[in-house]
């Protein structure tokens, strides 16, 4: 693997190349799936650790094994999941680290003080349609807003999205 060093919107994150795909490590992906088994190891005899039950999650993948990818959840939980249950999709968990506050604005221009278009909850999975380096447009059944990076799981900070 080789590294790549990527920049975005000034922010120098160091980058490999999967071994099975040549695409970035780390980088975020979702689950394509309602059934997902997360497992100790990289083949269908390791242990099932995890079995995900929410299609869209947002997921990190870390590292690449053939058809398999070792992927990392907002919550911290490793392992090992078929390829072919992971989207490139991209979705983003709202603050996932604030459960128990109020829902948070969604504005309908990419600026506080806009007008705000809805609130959606810590840990809803959104859409994420576009990201410019400070603001995502989220999109969904019922919504569709801008909100700062900073409020989500499943995009870097600083990450163009397009």
């Amino acid at each position: 693997m080789s590294a790549l060093p990527v920049l975005d919107g000034g922010c120098a994150r160091a980058q490999q190349a999967g071994s099975a795909t040549g695409l970035a490590i780390p980088r975020y992906v979702s689950l394509k799936s309602d059934h997902v088994n997360l497992r100790e190891g990289p083949s269908k005899d390791h242990a099932t650790k995890w079995i995900y039950q929410r299609a869209g999650l947002p997921v990190e993948i870390t590292a690449e094994f053939e058809t398999w990818r070792r992927i990392r959840d907002s919550e911290g939980a490793e392992g090992w999941v078929l390829h072919s249950l992971l989207s490139g999709k991209r979705t983003a968990l709202i603050s996932p680290w604030k459960k128990n506050t109020p829902p948070l604005p969604l504005y309908g221009l990419p600026q506080e003080g806009a007008n705000v278009t809805a609130r959606l909850a810590p840990g809803v999975v959104a859409g994420v349609k576009s990201c410019d380096g400070s603001w995502c447009r989220l999109k969904g059944e019922g919504y569709d807003g801008f909100m700062g990076q900073t409020n989500l799981w499943g995009v870097y900070p600083g990450e163009k999205v397009e």
